[in-house]
């Protein structure tokens, strides 16, 4: 299968975030499911959908601030806008096994 240019940028990107960890669950942020959209614009401008596992997660702020570096910090993004959504609601199901 080959990939748009967005499309591979959008792969790389979720790669990278396997580094940014949920500090409750110990796992990372993708493979928990909390990434729920990259989407790459012209320019390399990055906007991430994402979710906690919980509204008023203490950690929200943490992960959204690690989200948005580790994608900078890459250089695979210009900029970089991390969206939090709760719909749909996170549920463990959302978990990579």
């Amino acid at each position: 299968m080959i990939l748009s240019p967005a499309a591979d940028v959008a792969a790389k990107i979720r790669q990278e975030l396997q580094i940014v960890l949920d500090p409750e669950i110990g796992r990372s942020v993708v493979d928990i499911g909390l990434i729920y959209a990259i989407d790459v614009r012209p320019g390399n401008a990055v906007t991430i959908d994402m979710t906690t596992t919980s509204r008023g997660c203490p950690a929200t702020a943490f992960l959204v601030d690690g989200v948005r570096d580790c994608v900078l910090e890459s250089g695979l993004a210009g900029s970089v806008e991390v969206r939090l959504t709760y719909d749909p609601p996170w549920t463990p199901d959302m978990m990579a096994d």
